[in-house]
């Protein structure tokens, strides 16, 4: 499949043009023509490269790239050593961020929702990040530290809860990654709890005094679910090789 092609059926499916975000979304580093084999992955490191050299992949599929307003804007250090890796063997780089957190089936928030059982019913939060639901069963957690235990074993790591209220969680809120700015607005949105990657000091503040449970479960490991859908969806659509490779990241 040609990489222009490829830039077309990810920005058909992700629709970028929607977004105000922090970087660029699209095809951010160019590489080979045709690409035969894409590997998908949570962020563009040296390491998640490294590792799709070795796959002999044509490009690579993140969800964090490598470039973000306000840097410096120097190709020295780690940027050097990533460019440097991806330019020698000719692969390309396709990154999307917040388009990647916002589709309604195949992204970060969708899919985080699928593997903890939870079912969205509305959006909430600045450009409707934010997932609002219940579980798929129409059942409820027993307690927030009943939801947190059932958090820690989906995603096999701890997690922190901040609020251990007794009362039965009905609604959930959830938005992957460093969303813990959306705490307020999911609280406005009628969440008896809140999961999200990580939490920042005022968040527990505002725990305890909503009596809203918030629980951080890990940014890397609420976001990696996203590229990988996406990424299987479009290789099936066009008969690409598609490979996923967790790099493991304890944030």
């Amino acid at each position: 499949m040609n990489r222009v092609e490829l830039l077309t059926a990810f920005d058909t499916l992700l629709q970028p043009e929607r977004f105000k975000d922090f970087g660029p979304n699209g095809l951010q580093v160019e590489g080979k023509t045709e690409v035969r084999k894409i590997v998908s992955g949570v962020t563009a490191s040296l390491a998640l490269i490294e590792a799709a050299v070795a796959a002999n992949a044509d490009a690579i599929f993140v969800h964090h790239g490598l470039f973000w307003r306000g840097q410096s804007g120097t190709v020295t250090g780690w940027m050097k050593q990533r460019l440097a890796l991806l330019l020698q063997h000719d692969i390309n780089l396709y990154a999307y961020h917040l388009p990647l957190d916002a589709h309604p089936e195949l992204g970060n928030n969708a899919q985080l929702g699928l593997q903890l059982g939870l079912t969205a019913s509305s959006r909430f939060g600045d450009q409707n990040l934010g997932f609002l639901g219940a579980k798929t069963d129409g059942g409820s957690f027993a307690s927030a530290f009943d939801l947190s235990k059932h958090v820690e074993k989906v995603l096999n790591r701890p997690v922190t809860l901040v609020n251990r209220a007794q009362s039965a969680i009905k609604n959930v809120a959830w938005c992957s990654g460093g969303a813990q700015g959306y705490f307020e607005a999911a609280i406005a949105a009628g969440a008896d709890a809140f999961i999200t990657g990580e939490i920042s000091e005022p968040q527990a503040h505002y725990a305890r005094e909503m009596n809203v449970a918030f629980i951080a479960c890990g940014h890397h490991a609420s976001e990696r679910y996203g590229a990988p859908a996406v990424t299987a969806h479009i290789a099936a659509q066009h008969g690409l090789v598609h490979e996923f490779i967790d790099i493991d990241n304890p944030a």
